[in-house]
């Protein structure tokens, strides 16, 4: 495949361009008579549920690490309005887009359960027992009249 019909996001995966979907806005903000006349904003959209591009288990991975980010018909939509020019933008956000999506399929490394070592859980009942004894001194002091 040529290099301008695929995104590379990793060594595993490379999506096609003709499955992300562009759509040039008018961006807000400051900018004068340029921003309400120019549309320099840049939306990417790329459908997660439908893409033949990438497996059930990293579809899963995006799912569930960018939900707050696709809608409910499994859509993603990213935006940038940073720059004054439209082609700029187009390539801010499809920069984004791949590192998002390169960063949504690590899978986090397991946490294994460590045990406490015998002379730590020593040294703290070693510790506890001498504060309790601390405090046992300071009671009341009766006096034998």
């Amino acid at each position: 495949m040529a290099e301008d019909t695929v995104l590379q996001i990793n060594d595993a995966l490379w999506i096609p361009r003709a499955e992300l979907g562009y759509k040039a806005t008018r961006a807000g903000g400051p900018g004068g008579q340029h921003v309400n006349t120019s549309s320099s904003r840049v939306e990417l959209t790329w459908n997660v549920q439908n893409s033949p591009s990438i497996t059930d288990e990293q579809r899963a991975l995006i799912q569930a690490k960018l939900a707050n980010r696709i809608s409910g018909e499994g859509v993603l939509l990213i935006a940038a309005s940073d720059e004054r020019s439209q082609h700029q933008n187009k390539e801010l956000v499809t920069e984004r887009f791949a590192e998002l999506i390169r960063r949504a399929l690590i899978v986090p490394k397991a946490r294994r359960k460590t045990r406490m070592p015998r002379a730590a859980k020593e040294a703290r009942l070693k510790d506890k027992k001498q504060r309790s004894a601390t405090k046992r001194s300071r009671g009341a002091i009766r006096s034998d009249e």
